[in-house]
């Protein structure tokens, strides 16, 4: 059953690096063809979380970016997918109506925990996740986001008999440090002056925040956790007269076509160094296996060199520290390209995780299990 998506490690050894904090699983096969899997701790506690679900007739791909800690982060990746599992049985199989329901069934449940933790860890109620998703099923393309992780197709194209790849966007940045996403906050809220500020050379909503989605936050989205006595003593209050965040996704689908070669699912740590078109352009042009490891890769060495630095120099800086020069980073690289039929018999189903910790699970030193379903 699709449930077994929490076990927390996937079914082999993770290849050995001189970076302690990096994670990768080189090259697996799912239904349309192979996928890559790619992480890089830079928080105290690792705020990414992803995984891709395996099976003959689906793959399900999530990329979930906290911030304020890995609560929600967590919280997500162990719920999400098994949501999308129940409602796409009941109803007969995968639909947007289908994905909404799995959201709002995720932002609920996490939002009893965020209710029942509030006196422990008042400081949960300020803790959030961006949400990325890909779900692959009969030749259709489903993507739904909240926040700034982002998905683009590596896709084939001929330009005067000449063939190459361009990249194309499926996603949509919930992130107001684009016009048109301050100008939808602003139209939401008419009577709020103040609702997006420019605050230290970023456009924030209320100064806080920068995504304008997401699960969590309840602090920006219910009135009662600002004037909890528990959230007061640790929170900086907001006035609220409606939620300011909102945890409805974006939503796209569309059919397969045979110039479609290949997914990038990543947080927001990679798009912040490297362009959609690069990124592309590095898969395309690079080997397989550990592409997605290429890609983190790339986007330490470009955020490094902006501190002149080299990537080598901080594999030695311990987690938390490492915040100051990178993001967590997860990469999700899945090919499009098998004939359809041909690696689908091959394909068991099963999950891939990656560590909920990277740093402590290296220092653990303990195997990862094989996982069957």
């Amino acid at each position: 059953m699709l449930r077994k998506c929490v076990k927390p490690f996937d079914r082999c050894l993770p290849q050995r690096t001189a970076d302690e904090l990096l994670w990768h699983a080189d090259l697996k096969p799912h239904a349309s063809g192979d996928f890559s899997i790619a992480v890089v701790q830079a928080n105290s506690s690792l705020e990414d979380q992803s995984q891709v679900f395996t099976s003959p007739s689906a793959t399900y791909i999530g990329v979930y970016d906290g911030h304020g800690g890995p609560e929600a982060s967590r919280f997500v990746n162990r719920h999400l997918f098994p949501f999308i599992d129940k409602f796409a049985t009941e109803e007969g199989g995968i639909s947007v109506d289908v994905i909404k329901k799995a959201f709002s069934a995720t932002e609920e449940g996490f939002l009893r925990l965020v209710k029942l933790s509030m006196p422990i860890r008042p400081q949960i109620a300020s803790v959030g996740s961006c949400c990325l998703v890909g779900l692959i099923t009969n030749d259709e393309l489903y993507v739904a986001n909240l926040g700034d992780s982002r998905v683009v197709l590596g896709q084939k194209f001929l330009d005067k008999g000449k063939a190459t790849v361009i990249a194309e966007r499926l996603s949509r940045d919930h992130n107001v440090s684009f016009v048109e996403v301050r100008k939808e906050v602003e139209a939401q809220h008419p009577g709020d002056s103040h609702i997006v500020v420019y605050c230290h050379g970023v456009w924030r909503i209320k100064g806080i925040i920068q995504v304008s989605r997401s699960i969590g936050d309840f602090y920006l989205k219910k009135p009662e956790f600002n004037r909890d006595p528990y959230f007061m003593q640790f929170g900086n209050p907001i006035p609220l007269k409606r939620p300011v965040l909102t945890a409805e996704p974006s939503i796209f689908s569309r059919k397969l076509r045979p110039q479609d070669l290949f997914l990038i699912f990543a947080s927001d740590g990679l798009w912040e160094q490297i362009s959609d078109q690069e990124a592309v352009d590095i898969v395309h042009k690079s080997p397989r296996p550990g592409i997605a490891k290429r890609l983190v890769g790339a986007a330490l060495e470009r955020a490094t060199r902006k501190r002149e630095l080299r990537y080598k120099d901080i594999k030695k800086i311990g987690k938390g520290i490492r915040r100051r020069f990178h993001d967590d980073i997860t990469v999700i690289v899945i090919y499009l390209d098998q004939q359809k039929g041909s690696s689908a018999n091959d394909t068991n189903l099963g999950c891939t995780t990656a560590p909920v910790d990277i740093f402590s699970s290296k220092k653990d030193k303990q195997p990862l299990l094989v996982q069957h379903t």
